[in-house]
C-alpha cells in the first residue's frame, strides 16, 4: 500500500502553496502547526516540510517552524529547502527533522552530498529530484541544470541512496494529475527504490492510480488545502 505523506510548504512562517514553483503564484493557507496537528489527529504519521524561503535564500530560514512542529507533534518530519552547508543540515536535524531532502547540492556539490550520505546514512537522506523538461532543476526551481533524470538517479543509487523524492515541476500545484508515466519509468529502472511521487495530485483517484502503478509513496499538498481530498476518506481507504 502506498505511503501517504501530506506536505506543508513555508513562506514567512505561513503554510502556502505555489503553482509550478512560481513564487508569484502563491496561496496562503494559515498556520503550519495547526495543519500538522490536524494531520496527526487524523492518524497520519509522516510530514514533508519545505522551507521555500530557504530554497530561495540558499540557507535555512524557517527552522523555528520546524522546531515547533517536531516539538508539538509526534509526526516523522522530512525537511527540505535551503540545506546548502554542513551547518544547515545540522540545524535541520537539531530542530527535530528525522530526514532531510537534498536536491540542489547533489547537483552542484556532489562530493558534499556523498559525505552527508556517508555521515548520516541512507535512511536519513532523501535525494530530491525535481524535473523540468527532463532535466534536474535546482535552487528552488529557479535554475535548470544539465543533468538528465535517470543518469542522475543512477549515480546516487549506486552510491547507496534508497529514497528519492521526484517532483514533476510542470505538474506541481496545478491539480492536473501526477506524472504517472515518469514514475513508472523510474520504477522500471530501479524496482527496489523507495520513490516518493510529488506534484499534480488532485484527488483520491490520483493516489489510487499511483498505488496501482506500484509507486511506493506520494507527497500531496494543494489538493488538501483546496478541499479536493478528504483526509479522513483517504485514511479510511488506506486502512480498510
Amino acid at each position: 500500500m502506498i505511503e501517504l505523506i501530506p506536505a506543508i510548504d513555508i513562506i514567512n512562517g505561513q503554510c502556502v502553496r505555489l503553482t509550478k514553483g512560481d513564487y508569484d503564484q502563491k496561496t496562503v493557507y494559515g498556520s503550519p502547526l495547526e495543519m500538522a496537528q490536524e494531520f496527526e489527529r487524523l492518524g497520519y504519521k509522516r510530514l514533508h516540510m519545505v522551507d521555500l524561503d530557504g530554497a530561495k535564500s540558499k540557507h535555512i530560514v524557517n527552522s523555528s517552524v520546524l522546531c515547533q512542529i517536531t516539538t508539538e507533534t509526534q509526526l516523522t518530519v522530512d525537511f527540505g529547502g535551503g540545506i546548502k552547508t554542513d551547518e544547515d543540515i545540522e540545524i535541520a536535524f537539531n530542530h527535530g527533522a528525522q530526514m532531510v531532502t537534498i536536491g540542489s547540492i547533489a547537483v552542484t556539490e556532489p562530493e558534499r552530498f556523498m559525505g552527508w550520505l556517508k555521515k548520516y546514512g541512507a535512511e536519513r537522506i532523501i535525494l530530491g529530484a525535481d524535473v523540468r523538461n527532463g532535466k534536474i532543476s535546482i535552487n528552488g526551481w529557479k535554475e535548470d541544470s544539465t543533468e538528465d533524470l535517470l543518469p542522475f538517479l543512477k549515480k546516487y543509487i549506486d552510491a547507496g541512496v534508497s529514497k528519492v523524492l521526484c517532483t514533476e515541476i510542470s505538474k506541481d500545484g496545478t491539480l492536473a494529475g501526477p506524472a504517472i508515466e515518469l514514475y513508472k519509468r523510474v520504477m522500471k529502472e530501479y524496482p527496489t527504490l523507495h520513490l516518493i511521487a510529488s506534484g499534480g495530485v488532485s484527488c483520491i483517484d490520483d493516489i489510487k492510480a499511483l498505488d496501482a502503478a506500484g509507486i511506493p509513496a506520494v507527497v500531496f499538498g494543494k489538493a488538501i488545502y483546496e478541499g479536493k481530498i478528504n483526509l479522513q476518506e483517504l485514511w479510511d481507504w488506506q486502512n480498510a
